[in-house]
């Protein structure tokens, strides 16, 4: 007679084994579709459905890895990467269509510095973020709160943004300066930096 303990064990290698069973095959799906090896909870959750839980735009896809908090309004084919954050907990995010939010970028509509140096005694700054529509903000980059960020600009990897950003900019740096302008006639896109 096996013991309820052994039994228990059994049952949860039993589990265990047809996880990685599960996950074994989703990942050899994935790398042969789509040439890519991702975490299992990415194999499990579908960025789609994940975008349209969050009431976002059509065409638009969140990774399972993404935090969001508070009042995101995200529009339509737009791209939000792995290991971001959106923050709306101080204020309303919103980002517009055709964004490419890239991995690891952090937006935040509230920061607490204040109240952490005064322990406690002064409240949370909080302000809107607006990422306007057809932007890309590169890895790594953070968006601080009360920023707007225009049309068509361009925010650099590792960026720190902390102040309104014009239409049709080119923007790096920490902090994030206006270093030159996107030009789009048709479909030729091309990029002027200014002299330094």
């Amino acid at each position: 007679m096996v013991s309820k303990k052994k039994e228990k064990n059994l049952l949860d290698e039993q589990i265990k084994n047809q996880i990685f069973s599960l996950y074994q095959k989703l990942r050899l799906e994935k790398k042969k579709k789509w040439n890519r090896v991702l975490p299992l909870s990415e194999l499990l959750i579908d960025r789609w459905d994940k975008a349209k839980f969050l009431k976002a735009g059509k065409g638009t896809s969140v990774y399972d890895s993404s935090f969001i908090f508070g009042n995101v309004k995200i529009g339509k084919n737009t791209w939000v990467g792995p290991f971001t954050i959106l923050d709306g907990s101080g204020g309303k995010l919103s980002i517009g269509d055709y964004c490419s939010i890239s991995s690891g970028v952090q937006i935040y509509t509230h920061n607490s510095v204040n109240w952490a140096i005064t322990g406690g005694k002064v409240k949370y700054d909080r302000d809107s973020v607006m990422i306007s529509n057809y932007c890309y903000l590169g890895p790594y980059s953070v968006v601080t709160m009360g920023t707007k960020i225009g049309k068509c600009s361009i925010i650099g990897a590792h960026s720190f943004v902390s102040s309104t950003i014009p239409p049709f900019s080119i923007a790096f740096g920490v902090p994030a300066k206006i270093m030159g302008k996107v030009k789009i006639k048709g479909k030729k896109v091309s990029y002027d930096f200014f002299d330094k």
